[in-house]
């Protein structure tokens, strides 16, 4: 898929679950290694991409390692960058590695006819997530401050149920809070988000809520308890037109994940 001149350019990644050393592996994965070869897919795959947005879980243990091993495969790029924390990681190193520059911790930004709004539902030592009284005052301040922009939410943790018994225990535990703010203003248009490392595209009162898949290893769709799927890491491509129309697909390296390690997880 190509964008045409009437419409942003958005590559989603997410769960890049990156270690402290490249060289290493989780779940028997290699991360590092599936992270740089899903961005070199995706920049065959697409043309004029305008935003790479990193969706949480950037590193495994928040190592500043990770981080700084994320920044300078970004910056070859040379396209901006925004990234936001997920639960698995350290958000002050974060904020110290992608301290400005194409990489950023940004949470809001304005692309034309759009705007992109970065939510933080990370609790620090939890797995599941939550967007605080702080959070959703700055997401309706943003959402009354531009009324004629569209917007799209990034957020990690889901703020839907997966159908996956063990993941619907850490989505958003005030979702209901976020989506009666969201469900206020006609212009949002979708919320995407990470953590579930799958694919899931739902409509909900006219906004679609959106999952992607992880650049390293997947999770068995539908499982009642922890289980790793054979299908290959992934990206989300979104591309947001000027009439609030989203158009947007999921694509995949190619063949089957093997190796796979499914020990018990720290998720």
């Amino acid at each position: 898929m190509t964008k045409t001149s009437s419409c942003l350019s958005i590559l989603q990644i997410s769960d890049l679950h990156i270690l402290a050393k490249p060289e290493e592996s989780l779940q028997g994965v290699n991360t590092a290694y599936y992270f740089q070869a899903v961005l070199r897919q995706a920049f065959a795959e697409l043309r004029d991409v305008d935003l790479l947005l990193l969706t949480g879980d950037l590193t495994q243990y928040g190592s500043l390692t990770g981080y700084q091993f994320i920044l300078e495969v970004l910056e070859a790029y040379q396209i901006p960058a925004l990234c936001l924390p997920g639960n698995h990681d350290y958000a002050d190193f974060m904020g110290q590695v992608f301290s400005g520059g194409l990489v950023s911790c940004e949470k809001q930004r304005l692309f034309g006819d759009w705007q992109l709004i970065c939510l933080n539902s990370q609790i620090p030592g939890e797995d599941c997530g939550i967007i605080e009284a702080e959070e959703l005052q700055f997401l309706e301040a943003c959402l009354q401050a531009y009324p004629e922009h569209h917007a799209l939410i990034a957020v990690h943790h889901p703020c839907f149920k997966t159908q996956s018994a063990w993941l619907d225990t850490m989505i958003i535990k005030n979702s209901q809070e976020m989506l009666a703010v969201v469900g206020k203003y006609p212009q949002v248009k979708a919320v995407t988000c990470g953590h579930i490392h799958q694919e899931m595209d739902m409509p909900l009162n006219g906004i679609r809520l959106l999952g992607t898949p992880s650049t390293c290893f997947q999770f068995k769709p539908e499982s009642m308890t922890f289980a790793l799927d054979d299908a290959m890491p992934g990206y989300r491509h979104l591309q947001l037109f000027a009439d609030g129309r989203i158009e947007t697909s999921v694509s995949r390296l190619p063949g089957k994940l093997t190796g796979l390690s499914p020990d018990i997880y720290d998720h």
